[in-house]
C-alpha cells in the first residue's frame, strides 16, 4: 500500500523526523489559504499522486506570492501527469501539498527498505540526491552506500554515524547529522513500512537536515494492525481499479504488460508459470493467484478480470490440485467460458487431485480449450496461440 507525500511526512514528523512544514489542499482557494498560514514568502505547490517524476511532468511549481500559489494550484489540479512511473495513461491530480520553500545547501538520497535476502533492514544513501537513483546506480554505482540493520538489535548510534560519514560529514557535524536517522527507523518499524524513500534529503542554509520529499509503502500483510493510523490514508483513486475488484473476490491480481493472461493457484506456481512464458519468448499479462480454495464463481470472476485487459491474446490456466480439486476448477472454467463468451485461445494444464476427472470435463465440454499434458507443453501451446492471434 502506498500513501501520498504529505501523509508520509506527517507520519515521519510523528517520529521526530524534521520535514518542511506544509498542508494538503484540495482546491485553489484552499491552497492559497494554507499557504498564508506557513512561514516565509516562498512556497512550493506539489501535485500529490502515487508516482515519482512529478517535477519533470509539471507537477511541482514555485510560488513567490499567494496569487501565484492559487494560480499554480488551479493549473495543476485536474491535470493528468505522465511520468515514467505512471505509464502513458498518466494520473489525474486531485490533491496538492503546499509547503514552505527551502534553499538546499546540499541534496542527498536516502531510502530504507526490507532486504529479504538477508532478512534485515537496509538503509541506502548517496551524495547524488534529487535525481533518479536508477541513473546513479547505472552510471556511478560506487556513489551508493548501504548500511544493514538487524531488526533483532535495532538502529544503533554507529548506524547513524556510518550513514553521516557516507554523506561526507566528519567530526561534530557528523554527530549532528547522525541524529536524523533514528526517527526514520522508528517510523519504519512502528508503521510496518516496506520502504521509505527521501529524495532529496537536504541540508538547508541553517545546517539542518530535512526531508524535502517522502514516499512510504507498507506491508499489506500487516495492515490489520493499522486500522486506525494507516488504512484510513488509502487513496483508492490512485490504485488500479482492476486490482481493487480482484481484492473484493479474494483474488491476488497484479496487472503486467504482456499478452498472455495467467490464472494459477499459488504464488510460487504463478511465478514459475510466468518465468516459463518468458522462456518461450512471450510476456505475461498479469499475476493472478486464485488461492487454494477457489470456487467456480471465483474462477469466473478471475476470467472476467483477465479479459478486461485488451492486450490479452491467450490465457493459460495452470492448476495444481491439492485442497482445490481439478474437477471443480474444470467445471468453473467451463461455466466461465460459456458465461463470458471466451474470445481468446484458452490453454489449461491440470495436475494433482482429480486431474483425470478435470481433464475429462474439459475435453467433453462444449467450449474451445486446449488441454496440456504438462506445464512445458502448456507454455508452448499458449505462446503459439498468442502469436497466431496477432
Amino acid at each position: 500500500m502506498k500513501i501520498h507525500e504529505y501523509q508520509a511526512k506527517h507520519l515521519l514528523k510523528s517520529c521526530n523526523v524534521k520535514i518542511c512544514e506544509g498542508f494538503p489542499a484540495f482546491t485553489p482557494e484552499e491552497a492559497r489559504e494554507v499557504a498564508a498560514r506557513l512561514p516565509g514568502n516562498k512556497w512550493v505547490v506539489k501535485a500529490q499522486i502515487h508516482a515519482g517524476g512529478r517535477g519533470k511532468a509539471g507537477g511541482v511549481k514555485m510560488a513567490t506570492s499567494l496569487e501565484d500559489v492559487q494560480a499554480h494550484a488551479q493549473d495543476i489540479l485536474g491535470k493528468t501527469l505522465m511520468t515514467p512511473q505512471t505509464g502513458p495513461e498518466g494520473k489525474v491530480v486531485k490533491r496538492l501539498y503546499i509547503e514552505s520553500a527551502s534553499t538546499p545547501k546540499h541534496e542527498y538520497y536516502f531510502a530504507m527498505l526490507v532486504d529479504r535476502a538477508t532478512q534485515k533492514i537496509k538503509a541506502i544513501v548517496s551524495q547524488d540526491g534529487g535525481v533518479d537513483i536508477e541513473d546513479v546506480a547505472a552510471k556511478n554505482p560506487s556513489a551508493i552506500h548501504e548500511v544493514e540493520i538487524d531488526p533483532a538489535v535495532g538502529f544503533q548510534a554507529f548506524h547513524g554515524r556510518k550513514l553521516a560519514q557516507y554523506l561526507g560529514y566528519r567530526g561534530k557535524k557528523m554527530l549532528h547529522v547522525s541524529r536524523f536517522f533514528p526517527g526514520i527507523y522508528q517510523a519504519f518499524r512502528q508503521y510496518d513500512a516496506s520502504m521509505i524513500e527521501i529524495n532529496p534529503l537536504i541540508e538547508n542554509e541553517d545546517g539542518d537536515i530535512l526531508a524535502l520529499d517522502a514516499k512510504m509503502t507498507f506491508d499489506e500483510n500487516a495492515l490489520f494492525r493499522h486500522s486506525q493510523d494507516i488504512l484510513p490514508l488509502r487513496d483508492k483513486d490512485e490504485e488500479d481499479p482492476t486490482e481493487q475488484e480482484a481484492a473484493q473476490h479474494d483474488l491476488n491480481y497484479v496487472k503486467l504488460n504482456g499478452s498472455i493472461g495467467c490464472l494459477v493457484n499459488g504464488a510460487g506456481l504463478a511465478m514459475a508459470t510466468m518465468d516459463l512464458i518468458k522462456l518461450y519468448g512471450e510476456e505475461p499479462a498479469n499475476f493472478l493467484d486464485v488461492g487454494g480454495g477457489a470456487t467456480k464463481e471465483r474462477v469466473a470472476e478471475a476470467f472476467k478480470l483477465i479479459l478486461k485487459d485488451t492486450h490479452v491474446k491467450a490465457i493459460l490456466v495452470n492448476i495444481f490440485g491439492g485442497i482445490m480439486r481439478c474437477d471443480v476448477i474444470a467445471e468453473g472454467i467451463v461455466a466461465a467460458a460459456k458465461e463470458i463468451k471466451m474470445h481468446v485461445p484458452l490453454v489449461v494444464r491440470l495436475a494433482g487431485t482429480n486431474r483425470d476427472q478435470g481433464r475429462d470435463i474439459l475435453q467433453h465440454a462444449d467450449v474451445t480449450v486446449q488441454v496440456a499434458n504438462d506445464l512445458e507443453h502448456a507454455a508452448k501451446l499458449v505462446t503459439q496461440a498468442a502469436r497466431e492471434d496477432v
